[in-house]
């Protein structure tokens, strides 16, 4: 084989195996952002299925994939290029970003707390009204895109402080593939929430015996579920906005926060053997985080609900 020809393959197999290792760290990557991003995922599974609640039951599906398709839009082609742009030419706004993103988290949280606990009556999240004639599904798939757009942002912007030692096509990869990832594991199980009750009567009126009483179990469960997926969600908000706000803060030169929970949790941490002190130390930051985000959040509600009328939130 000419020398030549040997070399151009050499040259092929080396950058083959750049962009190998490039894919997987772009992989990596992904996984380590997405998981950051946890919180404002599980609020948006939590949030979303109130958006089709009172509709023809033949037109669930067709709006949840609406605002997915709605929800895509608002990651691709909004979000993903201004958090490329952001990531190359002004990446220090991406702490303060993120601070306002943690305490936008912080607050919803809190006012989920605060009703939980009757302290405030007027931090209760309203279902969305659903107003009867035409086009009251397009009001709702455009209400729900609306604040699938503020939750994508968060999500972007967290993800995008975890690749910011990338390069701008990667950083974009990694974002495009987050994103696309999320919106279908939240939409697809916004569907099969959905429907499940659906499916739970059908099998309970068409059947007899063990899977009827299957179905009739389905039907009492669902509504369990979404209060579940609430109460995680509220939980996964409060940890990730507090840490948002203790990591940013100390990001733009104030430590007091970080230096606070390092007080109080090295006594805790030091209980445990040494093997599970790492363990111990990040679910001691993540429950100290939760409650500091939850006290701030609580602080803010009364200050929000003056400048902005209760229920254009979610």
């Amino acid at each position: 084989m000419p020398t030549g020809l040997v070399a151009l393959l050499d040259d092929v197999a080396a950058i083959a195996k750049v962009a190998a290792a490039s894919m997987d760290d772009i992989g990596v990557a992904a996984a380590r952002a997405g998981t950051k991003s946890a919180g404002v995922v599980i609020d948006d599974a939590a949030v979303t299925p109130q958006y089709v609640t009172g509709f023809d039951p033949s037109r669930e599906l067709p709006m949840i994939a609406k605002i997915a398709k709605g929800s895509i839009k608002n990651k691709l082609l909004f979000l993903l290029p201004a958090a490329v742009l952001l990531g190359q030419f002004a990446p220090f706004l991406i702490p303060i970003i993120l601070i306002f993103g943690g305490l936008f988290l912080c607050y919803e949280a809190a006012e989920k707390v605060l009703e939980w606990l009757h302290i405030d009556e007027t931090t209760k999240h309203d279902e969305p009204a659903i107003i009867e004639g035409p086009g009251r599904e397009d009001e709702m798939v455009a209400s729900a895109i609306r604040t699938d757009l503020i939750l994508s942002a968060e999500i972007m912007a967290i993800a995008l402080s975890e690749v910011t030692d990338q390069v701008w096509w990667q950083q974009g990869l990694i974002l495009a593939l987050i994103g696309i990832v999320i919106t279908v594991g939240v939409y697809g199980a916004v569907a099969l929430i959905v429907k499940m009750d659906d499916v739970g009567l059908h099998l309970a009126t068409k059947n007899d015996g063990a899977v009827a009483s299957f179905g009739r179990g389905l039907v009492t469960f669902m509504p369990k579920l979404l209060t579940g997926i609430s109460i995680i969600g509220t939980l996964a908000m409060a940890w990730v906005g507090g840490g948002l706000l203790v990591h940013n803060i100390a990001a733009v030169g104030w430590h007091g926060p970080e230096h606070l929970i390092d007080i109080i949790s090295h006594p805790m941490v030091g209980l445990f053997p040494e093997g599970g002190q790492t363990f111990a130390s990040g679910i001691s930051f993540a429950v100290l985080s939760g409650i500091l985000g939850v006290a701030i959040g609580a602080m803010l509600a009364p200050l929000i609900h003056k400048f902005i009328p209760h229920g254009e939130g979610h």
